[in-house]
């Protein structure tokens, strides 16, 4: 593996995953999208209390966004990465702000936490599970501060390899 992507491994390992999550999402959807929605229904049937007539929609509608910001943060984020590859970043910081952006494939994973959490416990208390609190946080944090280094570099010379 040539010294360019060696610096960059681990990060585009987490993007790579992501885009599999992504696309593995699709390809369940497609093959057995009536199993995933009876799952839905049957939650909300099963605890009627926490849940009003728009909750079906909704939880299967987190199911999708979970598939497109999936394969959306990972199609970006490759680019991003390659960037990072090739910019004048120190090997450390190459490294380093290569998994930040690699963690913005935490993100997706909120929206498919509430999607397996909602149908149990409602839609604002799975919106507000501490695991998706984590995994929103952890994700956009770390993309936002991955590209915050990048654009640091590229546009202000800052943290350059000495």
């Amino acid at each position: 593996m040539n010294k360019e992507v060696e610096t960059v491994k681990n990060g585009l390992f987490l993007v790579m995953l992501t885009l599999v999550f992504g696309i593995g999402l699709g390809v369940t959807f497609g093959v057995i999208e009536d199993s995933v929605k009876s799952y839905i229904t049957e939650g909300v049937a099963a605890h009627p209390e926490v849940h009003d007539e728009q909750s079906a929609a909704k939880i299967w509608r987190y199911a999708q966004r979970a598939h497109f910001h999936a394969t959306g943060i990972a199609a970006f984020s490759i680019g991003l990465i390659l960037l990072v590859m090739h910019s004048s970043l120190g090997p450390g910081l190459k490294r380093v702000s290569a998994v930040l952006v690699g963690l913005g494939g935490l993100y997706p994973l909120s929206w498919f936490t509430m999607f397996i959490l909602a149908p149990s416990i409602g839609r604002g208390a799975a919106h507000h599970h501490i695991v998706t609190e984590v995994f929103t946080y952890a994700g956009v944090g770390g993309l936002l501060l991955g590209i915050a280094l990048l654009c640091g570099n590229l546009f202000l010379g800052m943290f350059r390899d000495a």
